[in-house]
């Protein structure tokens, strides 16, 4: 399976919207079309926003009419603020966007610069699944032979360039020879966990367990998990973590019952300009996604809905954020600031 792939002259996307029943892959020559493909969920999971983020740039500058370099530039500038647009809370797009600006801004030459921003978009794509085999090596330590570990949203392949990162750990382990087995919260209300998380793992033979978001706490306090670990879409400074909704609740469940809660993300999601969680903004989505299941609506008509796409868990409920560069145990007590050093 694959999440994206750069074609040449096209960018190739799988619609998660359709999985499990569906796997679909659509062809898009606009870069118009990528950028809705992140905007309405067709594509997700933060570190593969800024992989197709980085494609569309590119593709938008390959198909270009610009002849003058300032005007290709002028109009370079619109699709990178087109792209950033899109999602507000994953750092990672913004990272990926600034990458492919610092080309567009330095070069004069139009067919030099087309080529090199081709270049960073695949190696943005080719640093990520690096990046979380990595996380995956660094992470498996902390998975121990037989262990329950509980994971919410999507984290894998489908979310990344490849592998994944809290699925990346849960993959390493398992390749290390490990059995362990798997609760995937749903993950209400996208159910990204029900179908996506859970397809992925049956995918790869590993034993998953589906469970509703509000089942954690039982299993947790009945002895059944034994870890948490999850992905993140923003890291700020002092280690606070923005992750999908419902991840501050396991969090603070996790630490009641003394069950370690492991975050693993890539070093381009921390975001040192972000002092903490409270500055980290809070994508908020429509209605109908709550509203509905899978198109069905389950909700009154006309009743009033709120839908935050992400929560901020602080960092004194995390047990370590495990990178491709390093592990940070209990990062409450400092460490983060080492990561963002060459």
């Amino acid at each position: 399976m694959f999440s994206v792939k750069w074609e040449g002259d096209a960018v190739t996307i799988l619609d998660q919207r359709l999985l499990p029943k569906k796997e679909i892959y659509n062809t898009y020559k606009n870069f118009c079309d990528v950028a809705g493909s992140i905007r309405n969920m067709e594509t997700r999971g933060a570190p593969v926003i800024g992989i197709t983020a980085a494609m569309g740039i590119a593709l938008a500058a390959k198909h270009s009419k610009a002849v003058a370099v300032n005007a290709f530039k002028q109009e370079m500038k619109g699709v990178c603020d087109l792209f950033a647009a899109t999602r507000p809370t994953a750092v990672s797009l913004f990272a990926a966007v600034n990458r492919m600006k610092k080309i567009i801004d330095q070069g004069n030459d139009l067919a030099a610069v087309k080529q090199l921003l081709e270049q960073e978009a695949v190696a943005i794509y080719n640093e990520d699944i690096e990046a979380n085999r990595e996380i995956g090596k660094n992470g498996a330590r902390f998975i121990n032979d037989g262990d329950v570990v509980m994971t919410h949203c999507n984290t894998g392949a489908l979310a990344t360039g490849g592998y994944g990162t809290a699925l990346g750990v849960i993959r390493s382990a398992v390749a290390e020879g490990k059995k362990i087995q798997v609760f995937a919260c749903e993950t209400r209300p996208y159910l990204q966990g029900a179908r996506l998380t859970a397809w992925e793992l049956l995918q790869d033979n590993i034993p998953v367990t589906l469970i509703t978001d509000s089942m954690s706490g039982y299993f947790m306090k009945s002895g059944v998990i034994k870890k948490v670990i999850v992905g993140a879409d923003r890291i700020a400074a002092n280690g606070d973590v923005a992750n999908k909704i419902g991840t501050y609740t396991h969090a603070v469940l996790a630490k009641e019952n003394g069950v370690p809660f492991y975050v693993a993300a890539p070093v381009s999601t921390l975001d040192p300009e972000t002092k903490n969680g409270n500055d980290i903004p809070i994508e908020e989505r429509s209605a109908e996604e709550v509203a509905c299941i899978m198109n069905e609506q389950i909700a009154p008509e006309g009743i009033s809905i709120r839908n935050p796409a992400f929560d901020v868990t602080p960092v004194k409920y995390i047990s370590a954020i495990i990178t491709e560069k390093a592990v940070v145990e209990n990062p409450a007590s400092g460490g983060i600031g080492r990561l963002l050093k060459p």
